[in-house]
């Protein structure tokens, strides 16, 4: 039996075709009309850092010529109460067709008045994703056709998922007059033992990533000191 013939060499510019990750692809479409988008660290799925103000155009091109039909989550990021820019707006879509995930994430300009343009127009389901990261991480969605709380009742002075809320809440006075009057009490903050909020491990460091209560030696069988 002959020995078969040696594969033919690979041309530079088809291996370079054959070695770009859907990302690479991705990343130079974008690029091409947004061009100040750059990735992004991620362990997990593609991810994108853009301009605020290129944020909307951005979907729309992922959603209508990317095939990135379903906007599945809006959420946000308190990088810390001492840190500029504070926040971070993420955008999560994925493909049905092609069942892909991109993630987007736009800084906010403003350090105590962030905010970031909304999507209901592209996708009708942003809309309460919208209302919960404004209720729970204080970000106004402009153009949102109907932005108010979501969680929490209207009124209340503090946007939980935020650092420089504790994790063992804060007291504050119960909204409805009947209850209160029936409870004779206010709403008491979550004891510390275990959670309410409890970070999973790894490699970054969880002291400085999360916020914490001054004083967690208190819980339901220990009273909560006077002061924390």
């Amino acid at each position: 039996m002959s020995a078969s013939a040696p594969a033919a060499p690979v041309p530079p510019v088809a291996a370079q075709a054959a070695a770009a990750s859907p990302a690479t692809e991705l990343l130079a479409a974008l690029q091409a009309k947004f061009p100040a988008v750059a990735t992004r660290p991620s362990g997990d799925h593609p991810a994108f850092k853009l301009p605020m103000g290129d944020v909307v155009a951005a979907l729309k091109f992922l959603r209508d010529e990317k095939g990135f039909d379903l906007l599945s989550d809006v959420t946000a990021v308190d990088w810390d109460v001492e840190a500029s820019p504070r926040f971070s707006v993420v955008w999560h879509v994925l493909s049905t067709t092609h069942h892909g995930y991109v993630r987007l994430v736009a800084d906010c300009a403003s350090d105590s008045e962030p905010s970031a343009p909304s999507v209901v127009s592209l996708w009708a389901g942003a809309n309460w994703h919208e209302r919960e990261t404004f209720d729970l991480m204080g970000i106004r969605f402009e153009q949102h056709p109907d932005l108010r709380r979501i969680l929490m009742w209207d009124g209340y002075p503090y946007h939980p998922l935020r650092k420089d809320f504790p994790l063992a809440g804060i007291e504050t006075s119960l909204p409805d007059i009947e209850v209160a009057e029936l409870t004779k009490t206010p709403v008491a903050p979550a004891p510390m033992m275990g959670g309410p909020f409890v970070a999973s491990t790894g490699e970054m460091n969880l002291t400085e990533a999360e916020p914490r209560a001054k004083d967690e030696s208190w819980n339901e069988r220990n009273e909560k000191p006077n002061t924390l």
